[in-house]
Formats: C-alpha cells, sequence, structure tokens
C-alpha cells in the first residue's frame, strides 16, 4: 500500500454521521446549482449497456470493462459503464434537446482496472451532463467560459458547506487558471505530466488543463483519452490543438493535485474520423454510436463528468475518497488508513 498518502495528524473535521448528512447536503446543492447555471434536466441513466453497440466509453483507451450475458437474450453480452459520454450525447439526439440546454444524471460506475490509492476506487460515482451546442460554440471562448461557470458551482457549494460547520473553512481560489497541456510541458520540460499537474496547482490553487490526449510538440501526450467522445485533435484560438480538458485544484491535505473533472466539446464528424485514424481505430465507424455520428444523427455538444465522491472528499476535508462512497478495499488499506486516523465508510 505504499501508494496511500497518510497525513501527519490526520483527525477528520466531521465525525462519521455528520459526514453521511453533509455529503447529502453536497450532492443537493451541487446539483441544483449547475443544473440551473447550465440549463440542465435530469435524465435516467443506465447502469450497463449492450456491448458492441460502441456506446460504452473506453476512457483512456485500454481499461477492461465488467462483462455479463444476459440469459433472457440467447447470453448477449452486456458491459457495465465506465462513463456515459457517448450515452449522452445520444440521449440528447432522442429527446431532441435544444442547444443551449442539456441533459444531467447520476452515473455509476464500476472500474475494475483502476489501482486503489487515495483518489481511485473500482466504484465510480459522478454527476454525468451533455449541452447541446451550435457549431458557433465549437471555440475554446466557450469551453473556458462553460469551465468557469462550473468552477463557480464548486466555489458556491464550499461556501454553502462552510456556512453550515464552520470547522470547514474554504481553500479553494476565487478563479480558475486556464494552460494548455503544451505550454504545460514548455514550463516545466523536465517532470512527468502528472508532476507538472501537481506544479500548476500548487502555484495556482484551481487549472483547466486544456487540450487531453493529442501528440505534444515532443511526441508525447499529456494523458490518454480515447477518440470518439472529446475532440482533442481540432486546432484551438491559442494555436494548439484540443477543445477539451481537465479541471485539478491543489489539496493541502494531501500536498497533491486532484482532478474533479474531465470535460470537453464533442467530436464532429470530421474530428471523429481524425482521432479514429490517428488511433488506428477505424474500425469503430461501423459500431451503431459511430453511425449515428458520421450520419449526423447526433447534435452537437459538450459534456463531462464531476466525480460526486471525490468533490464530497475534497469539500469535506477528507483524506481519502473511502471515507465519501462504500466501496471495497484491499485489508492492508483498511489497516493503514485505519492506523492513520482515517475511517472508510
Amino acid at each position: 500500500m505504499s501508494k496511500l498518502i497518510k497525513p501527519e495528524g490526520y483527525s477528520p473535521a466531521l465525525d462519521l454521521q455528520q459526514t453521511e448528512l453533509a455529503i447529502k447536503k453536497i450532492k443537493d446543492f451541487f446539483l441544483g446549482q449547475l443544473s440551473s447555471e447550465l440549463r440542465l434536466r435530469r435524465v435516467t441513466a443506465p447502469l450497463f449497456v449492450l456491448k458492441g453497440l460502441g456506446l460504452n466509453d473506453d476512457l483512456n483507451g485500454v481499461e477492461r470493462a465488467v462483462t455479463f450475458p444476459i440469459k433472457d437474450m440467447d447470453d448477449a453480452p452486456a458491459e457495465i459503464v465506465h462513463s456515459l459520454a457517448k450515452w449522452k450525447r445520444n440521449t440528447l439526439a432522442e429527446y431532441d434537446v435544444k442547444p443551449g440546454f442539456g441533459v444531467i444524471t447520476d452515473m455509476n460506475a464500476v472500474r475494475a482496472d483502476e489501482e486503489l490509492d487515495n483518489l481511485h476506487s473500482i466504484y465510480v460515482d459522478q454527476w454525468d451532463w451533455e449541452r447541446t451546442m451550435t457549431r458557433e460554440d465549437r471555440t475554446l471562448r466557450y469551453l473556458r467560459r462553460t469551465v468557469e461557470r462550473i468552477y463557480g458551482c464548486i466555489l458556491r457549494t464550499e461556501y454553502y458547506l462552510s456556512e453550515m460547520y464552520p470547522q470547514l473553512t474554504p481553500f479553494l481560489p476565487e478563479e480558475i487558471h486556464f494552460i494548455h497541456s503544451e505550454e504545460l510541458r514548455r514550463q516545466y520540460p523536465d517532470l512527468t505530466p502528472k508532476e507538472r499537474e501537481d506544479a500548476i496547482c500548487k502555484a495556482y490553487g484551481a487549472v483547466f488543463i486544456i487540450g487531453i490526449g493529442g501528440k505534444l510538440d515532443d511526441g508525447s501526450v499529456h494523458d490518454l483519452r480515447a477518440p470518439d467522445y472529446d475532440d482533442w485533435s481540432t486546432p484551438n484560438a491559442d494555436g494548439f490543438c484540443g477543445l477539451n480538458g481537465d479541471l485539478l485544484i491543489w489539496y493541502p491535505l494531501l500536498n497533491r493535485s486532484i482532478e474533479l473533472s474531465s470535460m470537453g466539446i464533442r467530436v464532429d464528424a470530421e474530428a471523429l474520423e481524425r482521432q479514429l485514424a490517428l488511433q488506428g481505430k477505424e474500425d469503430r465507424k461501423n459500431l451503431y454510436f459511430h453511425q449515428r455520428l458520421l450520419k449526423g444523427k447526433l447534435p452537437l455538444s459538450i459534456g463531462g463528468g464531476i466525480g460526486q465522491s471525490r468533490l464530497c472528499m475534497v469539500l469535506l476535508h477528507k483524506a481519502h475518497v473511502g471515507e465519501t462512497q462504500a466501496s471495497i478495499w484491499p485489508e492492508q488499506m483498511r489497516h493503514d488508513c485505519r492506523e492513520a486516523g482515517i475511517m472508510l465508510i
């Protein structure tokens, strides 16, 4: 359990019962704030989808989905979702959601390949949202404005919580800093991508890193992304490529950066063709989702996911995501957490 961070002298600001009540308050308040800010309507989400439709997300492109046969459908294989980026876009089309409006849902997923630590669990719960947009809105300016609006919802939730629990002193900065992953590489050329995230977040407190998935000038990538949801290859107004990114904050308790959201403007047909070719995955063009997109049957959209348990962890000043969600952890990790005063649910 060498990856477990154990803050020296850690003592939770809230006990278990207070924590459970506070989690409910955070989720209710933030959902209302985000839904109002981006004009999102709630929809019901699936826990699993049929394999082979292209609706499940591939995240970084290497994670394995949990699969099981459906007895009453001749053992047709189903997959527990990783997230709902492509499913949500399909839902926008089915509900005929107009530009400027969108959908939001409680996404519950199982990611069996996660490496477990203070931030990562095999159980993932997110607010997954998707918003219809016009072609004129497919710009870096529109992406940045959307990020600022989401960050504003986070700040309002932090303040709301501190009013109820004065021991939870707000620590997030009032503004979020934007930087492209190529600019970040040039600023810290001798650091790894993760070390760059820590350095820039420590400097600014809250950062949105633009352009996740495409190759940087030295041939590396900041982080991997699947080719069929975020647009990471279209040139943008700052002279680099990418209309997507990650929202991160500096978390003093763990002395590291934490990603709270991954989001972006989604691929149009041109970007999909280009990104599938770049990753050698042109065979996906025959899948149900990809066919609908290529034939113009899906709207242009922007969307993302915001980790529920992770946001609760940060706003409640917890040391481990297992303090804000129920999951499975190695027994050694549970033992080490108990010794460090970290009470896992």
